[in-house]
């Protein structure tokens, strides 16, 4: 059952990526793509419209491209670049001299890594080489980099070599990003693989904090990786509304904003 449910959604996934491609495609070409009955595929892209990653048509689905596009590594350093030197301001006052942290791949948590020499003593896990070719150049910190398949364009790793990497370790703290945010669908990421190391981060840290700029919150992407309350504190930028505050307040989830 589980190796089904992990073909099923790696199936959601492609159907999203190819529809992102060609922008439309009927029934009837998706079963042939897929090889699955058109009642499994209505079934999937019942789903993939009700959390918002495609509309249907009659006989078929367009892309809603919008609402999973993910930026290669350049448009992410480059996008809202102030917020996310904010938030990485704030998040360094929560990484302590002999720490065992977990760096995330991603812009704002590369903005972190660039405050990490302050520290003494340091030993950073990551999957982001860019992160730990900057440590390596610029830090003392002992970092541990962890193997796998190689995420072009993206400058990570993926797959169930990274997943075996980690596994085992143990560390006092996380640092973790998101594509999308909200109370209702959680934390997600349009990636499967990039999600499953995402969960065994969380698995395997004391403290999980999220660092997630404004744009970010009340959005979904395509694989959850974990619920709002699994995470101990999420720090985000001053342009988070008021109505955004509250309604993570009201949910129990500790917030705080950088300014």
């Amino acid at each position: 059952m589980a190796n089904e449910k992990i073909f099923v959604d790696e199936r959601k996934q492609l159907i999203v990526e190819l529809l992102n491609k060609e922008m439309k495609k009927t029934v009837a070409d998706l079963c042939d793509h897929f090889s699955v009955s058109p009642a499994t595929m209505r079934s999937d892209l019942r789903e993939l419209e009700t959390i918002g990653l495609l509309k249907r048509t009659h006989g078929g689905a367009i892309s809603n491209k919008k609402m999973i596009y993910e930026p290669n590594s350049y448009e992410k350093e480059i996008e809202n670049i102030d917020m996310k030197k904010q938030i990485a301001s704030k998040a360094i006052d929560y990484v302590q001299d002999d720490d065992v942290i977990i760096l995330d791949t991603g812009s704002t948590t590369y903005e972190l890594a660039k405050l990490l020499p302050t520290k003494k003593n340091l030993t950073v896990i990551t999957y982001d080489f860019k992160i730990a070719n900057y440590l390596d150049e610029n830090s003392d910190a002992i970092v541990i980099f962890l193997g796998g398949q190689l995420r072009r364009h993206f400058h990570c790793v993926i797959g169930p070599l990274a997943i075996s990497s980690i596994k085992d370790l143990n560390a006092d703290r996380a640092f973790l990003g998101a594509n999308g945010i909200s109370v209702s669908k959680g934390l997600s990421t349009p990636n499967l693989e990039l999600a499953t190391i995402k969960k065994e981060i969380i698995r395997i840290s004391d403290e999980v904090i999220v660092l997630c700029d404004s744009t970010k919150f009340g959005k979904s992407s395509f694989a959850k990786f974990s619920e709002v309350l699994e995470c101990d504190l999420i720090i985000t930028d001053e342009m988070l509304g008021n109505e955004s505050i509250s309604k993570f307040a009201d949910a129990g989830v500790d917030l705080e904003v950088s300014k």
